[in-house]
């Protein structure tokens, strides 16, 4: 069953940081069968909190996702941005309906 990390981001105080971030665990995630699914882009709510920035990565399963998450890799990674970005992030089993 697939899993996917979704990162909603409520606050980003300085995007260079963060893209500082992206371009360390891009790769990382990647190598843990990461696919990049939504990152920012054009957006519309229609009830609920607004967030600046929405990212979903497609793991190939909830234990790969877990790993990479808790990977040193990324953590140092995630180190660059987690003092001046505020973000939900959840790591959450797909399903079938088949």
């Amino acid at each position: 069953m697939k899993a996917y990390w979704i990162a909603l981001y409520t606050k980003i105080d300085d995007i260079n940081n963060l893209k500082k971030y992206s371009e360390i665990v891009t790769p990382v995630i990647k190598s843990y069968g990461g696919i990049p699914l939504v990152r920012g882009g054009k957006f519309k709510s229609f009830s609920g909190d607004e967030f600046p920035r929405t990212v979903i990565w497609e793991f190939p399963n909830f234990k790969k996702a877990l790993e990479c998450h808790d990977s040193e890799e990324y953590q140092q990674g995630w180190s660059y941005a987690k003092d001046t970005t505020q973000r939900h992030l959840q790591i959450i089993q797909g399903f079938n309906t088949e």
